[in-house]
């Protein structure tokens, strides 16, 4: 029991920890679900392919799977979460 105790402890602290960061992280996560599809999202797009943005910039974000996997991620965490919560 000992050993039962001490592993719940490091995981709770260890959940605690990262909950601690997914909460920081919600504004970013609202200003991502925002942009995703928005007009800004289609100009910046449209302004990809037709070559006007720096070559060496980071595109995660104009994917059309980066932000829609991240939201489906976050949407399954939801539930697995809400599932967790219920079960006795």
């Amino acid at each position: 029991m000992e050993q039962n105790l001490n592993r719940a402890l490091q995981v709770v602290q260890q959940l605690t920890a990262a909950l601690d960061e997914f909460d920081a992280a919600q504004n970013a996560i609202r200003q991502l679900t925002r942009y995703y599809g928005s007009d800004e999202w289609r100009w910046d797009l449209a302004a990809d392919e037709a070559g006007l943005l720096p070559r060496d910039l980071k595109r995660g974000v104009l994917s059309e799977d980066g932000i829609w996997n991240l939201l489906s991620d976050l949407k399954d965490l939801q539930t697995r979460i809400l599932g967790l919560l219920c079960e006795e």
